[in-house]
């Protein structure tokens, strides 16, 4: 009696360790059963009982066709039949549509063959879990990395990302276009490895300081292009740790060359005459302001000379304003061609001009006045006709004395612009009466 108690399959242990295996599968967040060879279930744990809205008995001996619909279920029956049929296992994803809601489902699916005590095919057991969040998150994560790449390659700005040794980890389609690399030949590439070195390094300062601090970094970037032109970028560096632990940068870089040219011009405006493209007179009086705080400083003189075109007004009157414009021109561009780089030369207003000569004593400054005069006088406009007109200039000059305002040295200057014309005019003035 004892051996046959302890040959019964089912005796009190062995139910005990059953009991205690069902339990385990039954506190499991994934599906578990096993079908015969129709593929009938034979047993299911109970998440499968509650996904199905029935009881183990209920269950039994029923094939999908009660629980999904098949027609949209396809491949959980094709995976089945090459189970028995070829006798292997699989590992895949299945699509599932339920039958009482017709709500969809994807499962990571893994059956395989079993087989009885003689080695017989029984049928398969499975074990699926539901990944339809994970998809769906997954779904979501692609249409955003699509929606980020369509962004990023239609942005009107440079956007990349580097390493601390300046590799390339991204670059978006307007850095490809900017390098003339395709995107995936950036990857991985140092900066001077795609363009010149000297450039290269102008960015990796900017680069440097992300790294060296921790913080954002912005600032204008140039670089110059195969032709040679300048073009100007906002930068905008921020530090970003990727999920190993890498440190990197985002950058993100607009052109503003248009923008520096606008802003470029707007300032030659600001300090030159319209017509002549000289200085204008109030870009030359702070220019004298800051001369005369320097010799001020450093014990220096320097000589302002004031000049206008003899008997102007009869260029305007026989001629007519538009030659008289151009007489204006011209004098600008010879008197230019005569003076030092360091002079500086502006229209004061109308054809009254005015030269800055630094660190100059008023002797010098006198000899260069009268080969001014001379070239003047010897460089005529030439007239509509084929025909040419003498100009000639009267111009006074005064040395600033210590501590002098410009106001002071301008209305001297002025005083012996009057005593060259008193004098007759076409001649230079350089001391005061």
């Amino acid at each position: 009696m004892a051996n046959a108690m302890k040959d019964d399959p089912f005796s009190p242990r062995l139910q005990h360790e059953l009991d205690h295996l069902k339990s385990i599968f039954n506190e499991t967040d994934v599906y578990m059963f096993t079908k015969d060879l129709d593929g009938r279930y034979t047993y299911a744990n109970q998440a499968v009982l509650e996904l199905f809205g029935c009881t183990l008995a209920e269950l039994q001996g029923q094939d999908d066709r009660g629980f999904f619909d098949l027609e949209y279920s396809d491949n959980l029956q094709n995976n089945d039949r090459q189970v028995l049929e070829q006798r292997v296992a699989i590992a895949r994803e299945e699509v599932n549509y339920l039958k009482t809601t017709g709500e969809k489902r994807v499962y990571w699916s893994v059956k395989k063959p079993m087989y009885d005590r003689d080695g017989n095919l029984s049928g398969l057991c499975g074990i699926s879990t539901d990944i339809t969040e994970h998809k769906l998150i997954e779904a979501r994560l692609a249409e955003q990395h699509k929606l980020l790449e369509i962004i990023l390659a239609n942005v009107d700005a440079h956007i990349y990302m580097k390493d601390s040794q300046h590799r390339f980890l991204y670059a978006n389609q307007k850095v490809s276009d900017l390098l003339g690399v395709p995107a995936e030949q950036i990857i991985n590439r140092r900066d001077d490895e795609l363009i010149a070195a000297a450039n290269a390094c102008k960015l990796w300062r900017l680069d440097d300081r992300v790294f060296e601090t921790g913080e954002l970094q912005a600032g204008e970037e140039t670089l110059t292009d195969s032709e040679g032109h300048q073009h100007y970028y906002w930068s905008v560096k921020v530090p970003f740790m990727l999920a190993n632990g890498t440190p990197t940068l985002i950058g993100i870089s607009s052109d503003i060359t248009e923008l520096h040219q606008l802003k470029e011009q707007l300032h030659q405006q600001s300090v030159r005459d319209s017509l002549t493209s000289l200085y204008n007179r109030r870009f030359f009086f702070e220019m004298c302001d800051k001369n005369l705080s320097m010799n001020m400083r450093h014990h220096l003189t320097s000589v302002l000379m004031v000049l206008d075109v003899d008997q102007f007004k009869s260029i305007n009157d026989r001629y007519g304003h538009p030659l008289g414009d151009r007489a204006l021109i011209h004098l600008g561009e010879v008197m230019q061609s005569v003076l030092r780089s360091e002079d500086v030369l502006a229209r004061i207003g109308g054809d009254e001009f005015a030269i800055l000569l630094p660190n100059t004593t008023l002797s010098a400054a006198s000899s260069l006045a009268e080969r001014l005069r001379q070239h003047v006088m010897q460089s005529p406009l030439p007239l509509p006709d084929g025909d040419e007109r003498i100009i000639t200039i009267s111009a006074g000059l005064v040395e600033n004395r210590e501590g002098e305002q410009m106001e002071s040295l301008y209305a001297r200057a002025d005083q012996m612009l009057y005593q060259a014309k008193q004098a007759g005019r076409n001649c230079v003035a350089s001391k005061e009466r």
